[in-house]
């Protein structure tokens, strides 16, 4: 790296200099940095690198935290092929990615809110966000919370603090900055934590979100699952930089890259940003490499811009679930035969879900217009009264049998 050498210790006292800035006399274009290093716990095995390292997480909670990757896992499967069968419109797999969603969830609250992406669902889980509720808000149906007005996997719960998924990509993570400075003035013992990809760390939101947390000094952790592609674009051609995490030092934030596969080193780095957060009141950084082994989307096609090769060699050598299970089956706290009765369960309960979802009426019309203003106005009600007379007058081209009744 190079360096910069000062003739005299006159500190620059300019406005915008930080403090510890000196003059020099010597002319240095700064262009090579020390690469971040990685944090683990565990290599590829499950095997804890360093005794004492691993985290103090109970039998009961581990068991929780592995429980919810299979059940994830499971309900992924399924319901990629029902979107292939026609049945919902729209899906998106977690596959390879899940240690980075049960390890934050596991070392946070339930105070703490959460501001995802979409690529979620397993922190949600945890929560208590149950998968009958993931069944009807992927149908859209009477029983979704949302009320059938968003697209497949944009979940939302007041109950979990779990803040609405939104489509476009990037707000979250200004809105977290925001949230979290209003938990800041109210004095709770509570942080936010947001989500985003790679891809997402390209828009302007993510530069806006992380100065204003910076500045404001507000309990935020910047959760980035580098998955190394933003749906088709690989990370090389995203960025030069040492990734998403160099980028923490030049907002003045705590920063971390941690093993996204590993699950136990994403709960040390949350549980030690959560402290940061909310007993500094100072926002964090963590930078989460992982591997997408699923398309980007039921909408996407990931052989068409990388081998399939590729995929298949990470889900050998490198499964978070995979490298979690051996680690449990180490410490004698898993077996093979729970490992296939879980299996059983979990396909038995989603399947049981999935059914029952999918004879659920989907939501009255009236909906429409409903959850926008506290009383309706004037306009929205010649709208209603309009589409009323319409669907009373042509029944044959409004067929309603499938929505649920108005409710009075």
């Amino acid at each position: 790296m190079a360096s910069t050498t000062a003739s005299t210790s006159e500190n620059v006292a300019f406005p915008g200099a930080i403090s510890g800035s000196v003059f020099t006399e010597k002319m240095t274009f700064l262009s090579d940095y020390p690469t971040i290093a990685t944090y683990r716990v565990m290599d590829s095995e499950g095997a804890v690198l360093v005794p004492g390292s691993e985290p103090q997480i109970s039998k009961d909670q581990s068991l929780k935290m592995y429980k919810t990757m299979v059940s994830l896992n499971q309900m992924d499967l399924i319901l990629y092929d029902a979107q292939r069968q026609g049945r919902i419109s729209f899906y998106m797999t977690h596959h390879g990615e899940e240690a980075t969603l049960l390890g934050t969830a596991a070392a946070l609250k339930n105070d703490d809110v959460f501001f995802g992406q979409y690529r979620e669902a397993g922190f949600m889980m945890y929560r208590g966000f149950s998968i009958q509720q993931c069944m009807h808000q992927c149908y859209g149906n009477e029983n979704d919370l949302g009320k059938g007005r968003q697209m497949p996997i944009h979940y939302g719960s007041k109950e979990f603090n779990i803040q609405t998924i939104s489509s476009p990509l990037g707000p979250q993570i200004p809105q977290a900055a925001g949230a979290a400075y209003a938990l800041k003035r109210s004095g709770k013992d509570a942080c936010v934590i947001c989500f985003f990809g790679d891809g997402a760390a390209s828009e302007g939101d993510f530069h806006a979100g992380l100065n204003i947390a910076a500045t404001t000094e507000s309990p935020v952790i910047f959760f980035c699952r580098n998955n190394g592609y933003a749906i088709s674009t690989p990370s090389h051609e995203q960025y030069r930089g040492d990734g998403i995490a160099s980028r923490g030092h030049g907002y003045g934030m705590h920063t971390i890259r941690v093993d996204g596969n590993d699950v136990l080193a994403v709960y040390n780095a949350t549980q030690e940003a959560r402290r940061i957060a909310v007993e500094e009141h100072k926002p964090v950084l963590i930078e989460a490499l992982t591997y997408r082994v699923g398309h980007h989307s039921t909408s996407d096609d990931s052989s068409a811009y990388r081998p399939k090769a590729e995929v298949s060699d990470w889900m050998k050598k490198d499964s978070p679930i995979n490298r979690f299970r051996k680690y449990l089956e180490t410490k004698g706290w898993w077996s093979e035969e729970e490992e296939q009765a879980l299996r059983k369960a979990c396909r038995t309960e989603i399947l049981g879900a999935f059914s029952a979802a999918e004879k659920v009426k989907k939501p009255a019309v009236s909906n429409l217009f409903t959850d926008v203003y506290d009383e309706m106005p004037w306009n929205l009600v010649e709208q209603k009264e309009k589409l009323d007379k319409l669907m009373k007058k042509y029944p044959t081209h409004f067929d309603l049998a499938a929505h649920a009744p108005e409710k009075k």
